[in-house]
């Protein structure tokens, strides 16, 4: 089967390379981004394979109908890009991935949090200057401070566990409560008394209505003054605006990012030359107590090496017109 591969960038292509060595597809790489104006690039292609910033909406559904593309198979988690209703509409059947080690991204969002309390990146930016004083460089224990969790999936979970190695008090909300975490000592609550309660506040939930902009001046206002947002899930979870007001008055000690709300135009690209035309974001990357990091949360060799692997493995189903056992659950499905 031909593959055009959108937005793939260099170092992803040996991986897929090295995962198809048992399917044998003929496989395109492309680095632009999946839009009506890009579909004809498929062209003489039986599937397509998108990534998280390609926007499945109803006018590139239909333009990829129209080429007879009726397989889609995403190399990510989240499908919150894809309109569902369109892609049963025309047939269109879509895969994901439904889990790429979530150690990688719950260790990504450690790593935001340590540097951000230890202030690793002030320290290095000095030290590079032959400054090596200590003023502004202090931080706090981590031991004993209570840490709030907003989703126990699998990167929940797992940053939950990397907590309480930590010796940290750690709360949750999830509709769906673990009772392996609980036995661990988590702490289920409600969501507007954990965001009281807490002096880290990390969030590990999908992108869907009900969480869109779940972090609002509202939830803010509730939290404590001088607590940690740390955010690697998705970037429609904060809204942005309520979000740089709590920063720069102060209420909200510090944010570390891993995603933005309207990342599309800038991550997976190279802006060092050029003005950078959304003023939230140029505000956050020039903020002392902010982090920023372009979507590189699952970018680990096991977890690309695992997407890879899925991500031929749906595709080679697809082709079939059948799933394995494995795969009979929504965990993979978007459309079938």
């Amino acid at each position: 089967m031909k593959i055009a591969f959108f937005s793939c960038h260099p170092y992803e292509q040996p991986f897929l390379e090295a995962a198809n060595s048992n399917h044998r597809h003929q496989l395109t790489f492309l680095s632009q981004q999946l839009t009506p104006e890009t579909v004809p690039l498929a062209a003489g292609h039986q599937a397509i394979c998108v990534f998280v910033n390609d926007q499945l909406t109803r006018p590139t559904l239909q333009a990829l109908a129209d080429q007879g593309i009726r397989l889609v198979a995403l190399r990510c988690t989240g499908y919150n890009q894809v309109d569902v209703p369109t892609a049963q509409q025309l047939g269109i059947r879509v895969l994901r991935v439904p889990t790429y080690s979530p150690h990688a991204v719950a260790e990504h969002a450690v790593a935001l949090l340590m540097s951000l309390n230890r202030k690793t990146y002030l320290a290095y930016e000095r030290t590079k200057q032959n400054n090596f004083t200590l003023d502004g460089l202090m931080g706090f224990d981590l031991y004993g401070k209570r840490v709030g969790v907003i989703g126990t999936g699998k990167i929940g979970a797992a940053f939950s566990r990397i907590m309480l190695g930590f010796g940290c008090h750690v709360v949750a909300y999830d509709k769906m409560q673990s009772a392996v975490l609980q036995q661990l000592g988590v702490e289920y609550l409600p969501v507007n008394e954990l965001l009281a309660k807490v002096d880290v506040l990390s969030l590990h939930c999908p992108l869907t209505p009900e969480t869109h902009h779940l972090i609002d001046a509202s939830a803010l206002a509730l939290m404590k003054p001088g607590a940690y947002l740390i955010n690697t899930s998705r970037g429609g979870l904060l809204d942005t605006p309520a979000v740089l007001e709590a920063l720069q008055s102060g209420h909200l000690g510090a944010l570390g990012i891993d995603v933005y709300e309207l990342e599309d135009d800038f991550f997976f690209a190279d802006w060092s030359d050029k003005y950078l035309p959304d003023a939230d974001l140029n505000a956050l990357t020039h903020l002392p107590n902010v982090l920023v990091t372009s979507h590189q949360g699952f970018f680990t060799q096991e977890a690309m090496e695992q997407i890879a692997h899925t991500t031929l493995n749906n595709l080679t189903y697809l082709e079939q017109g059948q799933l394995p056992q494995q795969h009979l659950s929504e965990d993979y499905v978007v459309v079938e």
